[in-house]
């Protein structure tokens, strides 16, 4: 096969962040584990958060996170761009900026180095584009292809956001539409059409930013990305952490047609179950059409920012993030928790 040809997705069981363990497995396999206390680490393991918060000084505060998965696409230039991205979205969602990466690489010893290389640049060039560094990493060989980044980030300590301050009250903006990971697996299945392939490969390499950029100019009180748990599963770790429920618009959500029209197909990644069976039990659906709901499981891959905002600053900070993001949404509302579900989808 020449050294351009290669098709990184057949050598991957799943796609990009699909490949995610589940949201409650992941629980069952920390719990128990003791975790030490200090005063200057901010945000821990413990919180189901994006990153890891430690303050050095008054100004600073560290933002640590690792992230890494199989090939989301076959042309290892776009893996790596894609993996970057995805990576480096949680020091964004944290309110902070990236600053040192290290790359995280298994490569199957077939594997041709100039695809190596294509893969490891695609990396470089989105953590340049964000203004970050990498300055080293480790790499191994192994059967399956993985590529990520740890990254290390800088927040002011009094400025960090959690999945875990959102108030009721607060209006819920998110920045890029569902549906990544039905594309994804359609095009794992050559199904995908030309242009749902280019819009999938354009939203996995939009870095968050400019989400970010506009965000720390108002008054968020809790951001998560929207990864490998979906849109319902991130959503329910912040209802859960904020001890709210939260009330979305299904018909504000922007779900990507193509998408829609697979799930009503049936094609689904094995993480939209993974993530159904975690967060079901405190959703209630009400009349929600099974494919939609189906969309508001389904795993991402580098996807946008899920805001809850102070309701005085909400209107100001959804008509900015119009200007800079692929798809600014107003998607609900905050309210206080009564008890039983903590997600309404309306």
């Amino acid at each position: 096969m020449p050294e351009n040809d290669v098709k990184l997705t057949k050598l991957a069981k799943c796609a990009g962040c699909g490949a995610k363990v589940g949201a409650g497995v992941l629980a069952q396999l920390l719990d128990g584990i003791q975790v030490h206390r200090d005063p200057n680490l901010l945000v821990g393991f413990d919180k189901s958060d994006d990153a890891s918060v430690y303050k050095v000084s008054d100004d600073l505060a560290l933002v640590q996170t690792v992230d890494f998965f199989p090939p989301i696409a076959d042309d290892p230039y776009l893996f790596g761009q894609i993996a970057a991205t995805n990576a480096l979205s949680d020091v964004y969602a944290m309110g902070g900026e990236p600053k040192l990466c290290l790359n995280i690489m298994a490569v199957p010893e077939s594997m041709p180095k100039e695809a190596v290389h294509q893969l490891l640049r695609g990396g470089y060039d989105k953590v340049y584009e964000a203004g970050a560094l990498i300055t080293g990493g480790h790499s191994i060989l192994d059967d399956e292809p993985k590529y990520g980044l740890a990254v290390t980030g800088f927040v002011h300590p009094d400025r960090v956001l959690t999945n875990s301050g959102a108030r009721p009250g607060d209006v819920l903006l998110l920045t890029k539409p569902i549906g990544i990971g039905v594309l994804t697996t359609a095009q794992k299945a050559e199904m995908l059409s030309v242009e749902g392939r280019a819009l999938a490969e354009e939203l996995m390499t939009t870095l968050n930013k400019s989400a970010r950029d506009a965000m720390v100019k108002y008054r968020v009180h809790a951001c998560t990305d929207v990864t490998g748990f979906g849109l319902l599963g991130h959503s329910y770790e912040m209802a859960q952490g904020s001890d709210v429920e939260l009330e979305l618009e299904v018909d504000a959500i922007d779900l990507i047609p193509e998408a829609l029209e697979f799930a009503n197909m049936g094609l689904l990644p094995a993480g939209m179950y993974r993530n159904r069976a975690f967060a079901e039990a405190g959703v209630d659906a009400g009349e929600t059409a099974l494919c939609r709901q189906d969309l508001l499981y389904d795993p991402q891959t580098a996807g946008g920012l899920l805001m809850a905002v102070d309701p005085a600053d909400a209107e100001a900070l959804y008509r900015e993030l119009q200007g800079c993001v692929p798809s600014a949404q107003r998607i609900g509302v905050v309210k206080a928790y009564r008890g039983g579900k903590r997600i309404f989808l309306r």
